[in-house]
């Protein structure tokens, strides 16, 4: 049985064969450290490239305040812990995923009707309506005088819903706030350029819509945030080895210890493959794909066998569609879709339950489908047909 990969929210499978190729070409035939051996002068230079790549792609300032990491929750930690300090307020969206709301959980407060320590970290949440949009309207009043940033998504990895950066980002310019995006689920999917939409700071991983292996990511500094934010993880850079003070100096700040260099080899090779054939072009397939299903869902809906949760339509999402209904249980049926037709799909909270009590389907959760460059047409007819055939049928 041919699988059908439908889980693309999570990771994107297959990546594109130059990621694979790039990878093994360098563990085969380079294989060194950077700044650190004799014969580093290579890779440094692929390294330094790939820089370049990111910068250009995300609109930054200066590619040297480009950081890898290991994925997108180790930059979140590393930016939300290393800016915020007692008595500071920030604000989040009511539809994160635990990579920014765990590390909140971890140092923060969230303000409700009790009030918190002075000296406290606090955090309050955004609204965000039926269809995950953020509540625009009441940014004004959730702002405090010690509030320091907004952080939030760019799109609901359960729904597919994106939020308004435009706006926000303007609202954060105007009123001195820090702005910082996880960009999980848009990064090779949607524009994204932090010098137009006000972003201080902007963390991705790669195993997703950029198309790379597992285990690399990162994030980009606007200059004016540097200074503000400590590291969180300290060691050796191969720089300034005289002494046992870290650099101040980007990336070394952040970039203690052995990279990823695979990883970052893959990175470079799925970024020049991203810039050869468009992310417009990839986003107008995978939104074509998200409205033939989304057309067959309406029709699953009017026979009341499922209900589509989030938005209706294919206007500011991304390809992640999320389901629920009650003639069976929801795990039940991804596992039935797997072991019957082939199908992978993600089933759960997704790692971001306050998302499921903004859309009403906590604690259950929902049965998600997300949809990548690879996917087809048929694929979509063979997974609606498959949930028909399951929900109105049985076994």
């Amino acid at each position: 049985m041919q699988q059908i990969y439908l889980d693309n929210a999570s990771t994107t499978f297959p990546k594109p064969q130059a990621v694979a190729d790039a990878v093994y070409q360098y563990i085969t035939h380079a294989g060194t450290n950077i700044s650190r051996g004799t014969c580093a002068t290579t890779t440094e230079d692929l390294v330094f490239a790939t820089r370049e790549q990111l910068c250009r792609f995300f609109g930054s300032e200066d590619s040297k305040n480009v950081v890898f990491t290991k994925n997108i929750t180790e930059s979140l930690n590393i930016i939300i812990k290393g800016l915020l300090h007692s008595g500071d307020h920030v604000l989040v969206s009511a539809m994160e995923h635990n990579a920014v709301m765990r590390p909140f959980q971890q140092i923060g407060t969230e303000l409700t009707t009790c009030n918190a320590p002075a000296d406290a970290i606090t955090f309050s949440r955004i609204p965000c309506n039926e269809e995950g949009a953020l509540c625009l309207d009441a940014l004004p009043q959730l702002v405090r005088p010690n509030t320091k940033a907004i952080i939030m998504t760019h799109a609901s990895n359960v729904c597919g819903t994106v939020q308004p950066l435009a706006q926000v980002g303007s609202f954060c310019h105007e009123h001195g706030l820090q702005f910082i995006v996880d960009s999980a689920q848009t990064a090779g999917v949607l524009p994204i350029n932090m010098q137009t939409l006000h972003i201080d700071a902007l963390a991705f991983t790669g195993h997703k819509g950029l198309l790379a292996p597992q285990g690399i990511g990162g994030f980009v500094l606007r200059e004016s945030i540097i200074d503000a934010i400590a590291p969180l993880i300290v060691g050796g850079t191969g720089s300034l080895s005289h002494t046992e003070h870290t650099p101040r100096f980007m990336p070394d700040k952040f970039e203690a210890g052995t990279l990823n260099l695979p990883g970052i080899a893959g990175l470079h090779a799925s970024l020049t493959w991203l810039q050869q054939q468009g992310i417009g072009k990839i986003l107008t397939h995978e939104l074509t794909l998200t409205q033939q299903f989304s057309d067959g869902l309406h029709q699953l809906e009017a026979q009341k066998l499922l209900r589509i949760i989030g938005k209706r339509d294919c206007t500011d999402r991304v390809g992640v569609v999320s389901v629920s209904t009650e003639k069976m249980d929801i795990a039940e049926l991804a596992f039935i879709l797997a072991d019957k037709y082939g199908i992978a799909t993600r089933v759960g909270l997704h790692c971001a339950p306050n998302a499921h009590k903004t859309l009403g389907t906590y604690p259950t959760g929902t049965l998600r489908f997300s949809f990548g460059w690879h996917n087809t047409a048929e694929e979509v007819n063979i997974a609606l047909q498959a949930l028909k055939e399951v929900l109105a049928h049985g076994l």
